[in-house]
């Protein structure tokens, strides 16, 4: 079974390393705008499964994508090491900020996540020198020179590192601590966990990658400005996408992204103006016929078969 389950999973990223050279470049652009919102969508609900609500996202990917900008344009570096960059620097942020932030709890600790957004754009607003301010910045030296296909490699290296990642977590005693934190904080404490210290682990390593994936993007098109760096767009799709594939797994969310992206360019050609209704309708449904998502509901139907099986 393991054998099996391996060379699946081998296959899966051969076929997705060889996608750009048996496509054209609008569905290259596509696959990379996917692989963008799974990787922000795995971070979201690697998070989640502390038991926190956060609705950082969208700060995190801005800041990161701000950094990457401000690094290539006044300090020469180069993209991918702006990259680099702006993953630290969403990281060393979110650290100073989860001392403080981390120790509320619910409600209060989404509420002030959510704020991070509005603040950092307030900032860098009135950084008009560093950041251009209202008008936002440009870059020309941008990544890999506008060459699509070195950026779906890099984006898919940076999406497999996350997946990666997020099964460390469910693999690891990572996964224990954060499972009894989420299930009962009083306990998990009582049985000597270290709940502060998991929670601004899992937080700062969320933040680094969407500090990342927010680099990357800003640095593949050449240019940052507020209300898109920071736009609810980079919140909300990735929650979306979660909740669709299923939260408390990788698997999920990854579901959930490659379900959504290709329904959404699918509404968007045979729709152009009205696509945004059926997309929000696909989310509603789901939501409500499946809230487990659709892996919970994949292994609610297997589990099934498998209990009918043994009953034989």
């Amino acid at each position: 079974m393991k054998i099996t389950k391996s060379l699946v999973i081998i296959i899966l990223l051969i076929a997705a390393a060889l996608l750009p050279v048996v496509t054209e470049a609008y569905f290259i652009s596509v696959a990379i705008t996917i692989l963008t919102f799974m990787t922000l969508s795995i971070s979201w609900d690697m998070m989640l499964r502390t038991g926190q609500l956060s609705f950082g996202t969208a700060g995190f990917f801005g800041l990161g994508g701000y950094t990457g900008i401000i690094a290539v344009a006044d300090f020469g570096v180069d993209p991918l090491v702006g990259i680099i960059l702006g993953g630290l620097l969403a990281g060393g942020v979110s650290l100073l900020l989860g001392m403080a932030i981390l120790r509320l709890r619910g409600l209060y600790f989404a509420i002030t996540t959510m704020a991070l957004a509005s603040v950092f754009m307030v900032v860098i607003r009135n950084l008009n020198k560093l950041t251009g301010g209202p008008s936002g910045k440009i870059v020309y030296t941008t990544l890999f020179n506008y060459d699509s296909v070195k950026v779906y490699w890099l984006m898919l290296g940076i999406t497999v590192g996350t997946i990666v990642v997020s099964e460390v977590f469910q693999r690891t005693r990572v996964h224990f601590a954060i499972d009894s934190i989420r299930a009962d904080e009083t306990v998990a404490k009582s049985h000597g966990v270290n709940i502060y210290k998991y929670l601004i682990f899992v937080f700062v390593v969320t933040s680094i990658i969407q500090g990342v994936i927010g680099s990357t993007y800003a640095l593949q098109y050449g240019f940052v400005y507020p209300e898109s760096s920071f736009s609810a767009h980079y919140l909300l799709l990735p929650i979306a996408m979660a909740l669709v594939g299923g939260i408390y797994s990788t698997i999920g969310p990854v579901l959930g992204a490659i379900i959504l992206g290709l329904s959404s360019e699918y509404l968007k050609l045979i729709m152009p103006y009205g696509h945004l209704i059926f997309y929000g309708v696909i989310i509603v449904v789901v939501v409500l016929f499946l809230p487990n998502g659709v892996y919970g509901a994949i292994k609610d139907v297997t589990g099934f078969r498998k209990r009918r099986l043994e009953e034989r």
